[in-house]
């Protein structure tokens, strides 16, 4: 099951893949890290969905990745006297706390920590951006607004707060619970919702304990404002276009896109590009030329995984859309200029041991054409430091710990094997050998450039670095 490419592939489980048969297919296609998208289904639907990946990580004696996506706070207007209302430009509207149903002149808004926030001239955004209202006056639970673009407007649509921090914790009641049923299953990854700041990822870090890495959803505009800080306290990165376009002008995502992924890079943390990437292949089974580009895009700025939602959650080409999807990458990393950006934007090591180590590795397996870089981890930040090198040669990550293995299956250019632990460096290098030939990335008379931290299971150790042949 190794894949031919480096960046890998994200898809979301729904309806459309919900059986043995389909979720097969789509692993079969090409699928790194399964999706689960805990703003629909119940749990008894995720748990069925969970056991079939933990099948196939059987059937197929490889690594099976799964992601638990939690919902996150939805402000939302309530109810309208008859289901929806009509917002002309220009005119006077009434937001109100209070739960009632709202009518041409007013709207029930049941979010105090909204109205706590507002500010004269803040923006408010509903139905994903269709309507915009512009705040004139507001008390601690009213605000009268101008409609600056008006439309339909009916029950339950979303609303978005560009311009201020709202008070609300990312996790919600339903968040907490849906997050100790899928710790409780032992999902691989928690993508966390609505980060405005560093204090959202420690919150959630807390109640996780350690069970799971953090992947920090990046949909809000506050929190491009302390992306520094959010990297430096997450685990990995989402680049959820969908939400962060409704709330900053869409002629700006790219560079931000662009942006989130070079400062991922340099801190050697997961990135993936998300939302709409082959979004007419839900009804469709080809792309468009701009969707295709986008991906592509994504791949030339190095991310490390791109993902697909309602293209295999629901769409009528599911498989088609992940070999699609494969085929673009595979494309760009087989592009000479590919590998020329990959070199020009690589950073000098950290001054560490572990860094140096890491960056020797690359050098050598590109000056005696190794047929792999080999990192032997315990909790996988050794490979995680060879994957920041973006070597040219696949990355062999052998580790003792299947949620390791698991975990790597989102990191640039690792293929994981797991492998029985080692108490000598030559156990070791003849473990590697073993698995660069079972695997197919070596065979008789091929170089391996290993590297390992000793002694071994101390994270963050990697402190060797051998050159092995492969006899």
């Amino acid at each position: 099951m190794r894949r031919d490419r480096n960046a890998k592939i994200v898809a979301t489980l729904g309806p459309a893949s919900s059986t043995e048969e389909e979720i097969s297919a789509l692993f079969e296609a090409g699928v790194d890290v399964f999706r689960m998208n805990f703003s629909h289904g119940d749990h008894e639907g995720h748990r069925e969905r969970y056991n079939i990946l933990r099948g196939l990580e059987k059937k197929y004696d490889h690594a099976v990745a799964i992601l638990l996506d939690l919902q996150g706070p939805k402000l939302r207007v309530g109810n309208f006297e008859n289901d929806s209302v009509e917002l002309v430009a220009g005119q006077k509207y009434h937001l109100v706390a209070e739960d009632c149903l709202g009518t041409s002149e007013m709207a029930s808004l049941p979010h105090p920590e909204v109205f706590e926030a507002l500010e004269p001239e803040t923006n408010l955004l509903l139905d994903d951006g269709r309507l915009h209202l512009k705040v004139l006056e507001h008390g601690p639970d009213w605000a009268e607004t101008e409609v600056i673009i008006g439309g339909k407007l009916s029950n339950h649509k979303g609303l978005n707060v560009p311009d201020v921090v709202l008070n609300v914790s990312p996790l919600t009641e339903k968040d907490l619970s849906d997050l100790r049923f899928g710790l409780e299953l032992g999902v691989d990854f928690v993508a966390l919702s609505f980060v405005q700041r560093p204090e959202d990822i420690a919150e959630a870090k807390r109640w996780i304990a350690g069970r799971a890495p953090v992947i920090s959803k990046l949909e809000k505009p506050q929190a491009l404002t302390r992306l520094d800080e959010i990297i430096d306290l997450t685990d990995g990165v989402m680049v959820a276009r969908g939400d962060l376009g409704v709330e900053v002008p869409p002629e700006d995502v790219p560079g931000l896109q662009k942006l989130i992924i070079r400062k991922c890079r340099e801190a050697g943390k997961p990135v993936i590009v998300a939302t709409q990437m082959l979004d007419s292949m839900i009804n469709a089974p080809t792309p468009t030329r701009a969707e295709a580009s986008d991906v592509a895009t994504a791949i030339y700025d190095g991310a490390d995984a791109v993902m697909l939602s309602a293209e295999t959650a629901v769409g009528d080409y599911t498989v088609e859309s992940v070999s699609m999807m494969e085929r673009i990458i595979r494309k760009v990393e087989h592009d000479p200029h590919y590998r020329d950006m990959r070199d020009a934007e690589r950073r000098a090591p950290e001054a560490t041991a572990a860094d140096a180590i890491t960056a020797a590795a690359r050098q050598v397996a590109d000056t005696i054409s190794a047929a792999a870089v080999v990192t032997f981890s315990t909790t996988g930040s050794t490979t995680l430091r060879a994957a920041r090198e973006r070597p040219a040669v696949p990355i062999l990550g052998l580790t003792p710990r299947i949620d390791t293995a698991r975990r790597s299956a989102l990191t640039w250019g690792v293929h994981s094997v797991l492998t029985e632990d080692c108490h000598t460096f030559g156990e070791m290098v003849s473990k590697a050998i073993h698995a660069a030939k079972t695997e197919g990335v070596a065979e008789s008379g091929d170089s391996l450039v290993i590297t390992a931290g000793v002694p071994f299971g101390t994270p963050g150790a990697t402190n060797i670095l051998r050159i092995a042949w492969v006899e």
